[in-house]
């Protein structure tokens, strides 16, 4: 199945928060194309030229704001809320300040609103980790999980908690989250700092880099985010990720290798990682040191042990199937063959010089 509307579905109008983000600006370009209007949160002028540029109509609002975004919810039928604060270090409550708090002003918003029918959320896969182990084709029935060490998960629960009970606040009104893991994609912040990290010589694989893992292609995510407004069930979350699976060297490998970088062999245990993280979190909480640790639990949680999810749920109810392969995937992140040869005849150039 697809995520394409019917020809009477042309003209409805969904408001979009975290546009000028990595996720919420691929979602603004999708349902632009599927004859959506689209209105955008943006809490700066800078975010207004993103989101403009986009295309949505830019609505300045912040998520501390309920008001602003019941003025920009009115007449619009879906809400998807995109916007997250997403870290691998910091205090808890500057994460729930978005991640918890940010989503209970918009759901109270969306039960103010009576032309808002669904409040659709991106969650994280992340929510289900508890203390590191292996985690192999997770589901919805596992339970929500928070840890101190992680405050991004442990934020996201919270939030998709406060989220998930607004269903039915008021006659009308459903609430639905999605669970996506690793998003990846073209334009991807993420990456640009593993590729600083392997240029400056800090790169490290945590045991070998074997684990297998699950990832989620942001077009993936986008289809999904579109089928729910329509086929998701209030009150329910669901994994929704790309349909291979791999395994992180090989995968970050190929994210790396779309920018000519390639990351060294060397490896750290995990168990010895996870004991160096906690000695620099200490470290930077007690001297008050500025930036993020090198390496953080919450960072290690996330990748340094297996964890691949299901799908079934969202292919059953929402009629989800992954759009893009990892193949395509990466090969669009990938510079154009021309932009190669030029490149590759610069630095021939740039040789050439270097020995007259």
């Amino acid at each position: 199945m697809t995520d394409a509307l019917k020809p009477s579905e042309q003209a409805r109008i969904a408001l979009v928060t975290g546009g000028s983000g990595f996720v919420g600006g691929r979602l603004i370009s999708h349902l632009l194309s599927h004859g959506w209007q689209v209105r955008a949160l943006a809490r700066s002028a800078s975010s207004e030229a993103q989101v403009g540029a986009l295309g949505a109509t830019p609505v300045r609002g912040a998520l501390d704001n309920e008001q602003a975004l019941r003025n920009a919810m009115q007449g619009c039928e879906i809400v998807f809320h995109a916007a997250a604060h997403f870290k691998l270090w910091g205090k808890r409550e500057l994460f729930d300040r978005t991640n918890v708090e940010g989503t209970r002003v918009v759901v109270n918003a969306a039960a103010a609103t009576a032309s808002v029918r669904r409040v659709v959320a991106v969650s994280a896969a992340a929510v289900v980790m508890g203390d590191p182990e292996p985690m192999s084709n997770a589901d919805e029935s596992l339970p929500l999980q928070v840890r101190a060490f992680s405050p991004y998960a442990s934020s996201k629960a919270e939030g998709e908690r406060v989220l998930l009970a607004a269903s039915g606040v008021r006659p009308g009104l459903e609430t639905i989250a999605l669970r996506p893991p690793f998003v990846w994609g073209g334009n991807m912040p993420t990456l640009d700092h593993m590729v600083q990290t392997v240029k400056a010589g800090r790169w490290q694989w945590v045991a070998g880099g074997t684990q297998a893992m699950s990832s989620c292609h942001v077009d993936n995510l986008c289809s999904a985010l579109i089928l729910a407004a329509d086929r998701g069930r209030g009150g329910e979350a669901y994994f929704v990720a790309d349909a291979e699976q791999s395994t992180l060297k090989s995968f970050i490998s190929s994210l790396l290798a779309t920018r000519g970088v390639s990351p060294p062999d060397k490896s750290v245990p995990f168990a010895m990682a996870w004991t160096m993280a906690g000695l620099m979190e200490a470290a930077w909480r007690i001297l008050r040191l500025s930036g993020e640790p090198p390496i953080t639990r919450q960072m290690l949680r996330l990748i340094g042990k297996p964890f691949t999810i299901s799908t079934a749920k969202a292919r059953a109810e929402l009629g989800y199937a992954p759009q893009i392969t990892m193949t395509e995937g990466l090969a669009a992140m990938r510079p154009p063959e021309a932009s190669l040869a030029s490149l590759a005849g610069h630095r021939g150039d740039r040789r050439a010089a270097a020995v007259s």
